[in-house]
């Protein structure tokens, strides 16, 4: 008895990829994103902060003159 040949089946290589960009490249627009994306959280956190004031001085404000009082205006001290 003989056994048959077993050959293995060609393996094909694979394509040709087109070039990787460099690791340069890369890191520099992840990095444009990341700057972007941090200066678009730094406004929002201002805007925050500055619509919060504003709105809890408006609060202050009503509160005062829903209590029936008229010297609600806020008078700062001369420097």
């Amino acid at each position: 008895m003989s056994e048959p040949d077993l050959m293995p089946e060609p393996v094909e290589k694979p394509k040709a990829s087109p070039k990787p960009q460099s690791p340069k490249s890369q890191s520099g627009d992840s990095r444009r994103g990341a700057v972007a994306g941090l200066i678009i959280a730094a406004a929002l956190l201002a805007v925050g902060l500055w619509l919060a004031r504003d709105l809890t001085a408006a609060s202050k404000m009503q509160d005062c003159l829903m209590s029936g009082r008229r010297n609600c205006d806020v008078i700062e001290p001369a420097r």
